[in-house]
């Protein structure tokens, strides 16, 4: 069995003085603990905030991502019903302005004649603002509010590669959001007690290539709210994963490596989960559309296949109790990033 990994309670600072791994840091924590000080190390460091709200009609996500050389932002949509999918992203080369805080809830801006993105965060909850005036067309105006509940816990993971390359990630997942998404004349509403928002926080020293798989849902199902978190071939071998389960609020940390099992010929063919040693986690994923996003400037790549579509199984929780999971929502991907 892999080992338990060491639970952090206290505020610690992500790097040293000399903007390496700080080793204190190295562990997983219940709140956003982890204060991500990246210095130095020019042209490896990766920032980015990503947001993915899940309403009863559309699915819609928008993100600032920082990567040292440029700063990349896109927002993207689905129409559950329609299928009807679109995806706008503004690449700024050699941007230094600094978007990405050092706290991963703290306010995030980024302003382009072609897309302007504010997640301003106060007093536990985040507002979320997105003007676009051509998005396939027409204008996108979206005006969010995300709730992030005291009482609700969230996975903050330091994954060392070494103490040169590392890596903080923080899961926030099953947060109520209310508001308003318009696409040209149609507004979509989302209500609070249907409609669930993920953030995905990232700072870290990357290697030049890197490949993950990352499954994510949040949901209400059998009178719970539930939300599920797996990754896998990024945190392999390092003794630290990014693997919980969440029910109404409350963390439930797996310290097993997953396994992800799919055909990367037909990545909309069912996908399999499970853990590496035990029977402690087993879903599968049945996909209903898959978002491609592919860039190639020569020494940057980039190519994503994410999928969205429902879950079904069950994870146990430490008492060897099963939760079943049945039609929950969500995505799952295989990334693979020159960077």
């Amino acid at each position: 069995m892999q080992h338990v990994e060491r639970e952090i309670f206290t505020t610690v600072e992500l790097c040293d003085a000399k903007g390496q791994l700080n080793p204190e840091a190295i562990g997983f924590a219940r709140k956003p603990l982890i204060i991500s000080n990246l210095k130095g190390n020019f042209m490896r460091k990766k920032k980015w905030n990503y947001w993915c709200v899940f309403g009863e009609e559309i699915m819609f996500s928008a993100t600032i991502s920082h990567l040292d050389y440029a700063t990349v932002c896109f927002v993207y949509f689905l129409n559950y019903e329609t299928q009807r999918f679109y995806e706008k992203t503004v690449v700024l080369p050699f941007s230094r302005k600094r978007v990405i805080p050092d706290h991963s809830l703290d306010t995030c801006k980024f302003q382009h004649p072609d897309m302007s993105i504010e997640f301003l965060y106060s007093r536990n909850s985040t507002r979320i603002t997105v003007q676009i005036d051509d998005f396939d067309g027409e204008t996108l105006n979206a005006d969010l509010n995300i709730s992030s509940p005291n009482n609700h816990e969230s996975l903050n993971v330091v994954i060392p590669w070494n103490r040169q390359t590392f890596q903080f990630t923080g899961k926030h997942l099953c947060l109520p959001a209310t508001g308003t998404v318009k696409v040209g004349a149609r507004q979509y509403n989302f209500e609070p007690v249907e409609s669930f928002a993920v953030l995905d926080t990232g700072r870290g020293v990357w290697p030049r290539e890197s490949s993950w798989n990352w499954a994510m849902a949040s949901q209400r199902s059998l009178g719970k709210t539930i939300g599920l978190n797996f990754g896998g071939k990024w945190t392999d071998g390092t003794g630290m994963t990014e693997n919980a389960f969440f029910v109404n609020g409350k963390m439930n940390k797996i310290h097993e490596d997953v396994l992800f099992h799919y055909d990367d010929k037909d990545y909309k063919a069912p996908w399999k989960i499970a853990t590496k040693f035990s029977d402690d986690v087993k879903l599968e994923f049945t996909p209903f559309f898959e978002r491609v996003s592919k860039s190639d400037m020569k020494l940057v790549k980039s190519e994503v296949h994410q999928l969205f579509g429902y879950y079904n199984g069950y994870v146990r929780y430490e008492d060897g109790k099963k939760l079943k999971i049945s039609q929950l929502l969500g995505s799952i991907e295989e990334h693979y990033a020159k960077w």
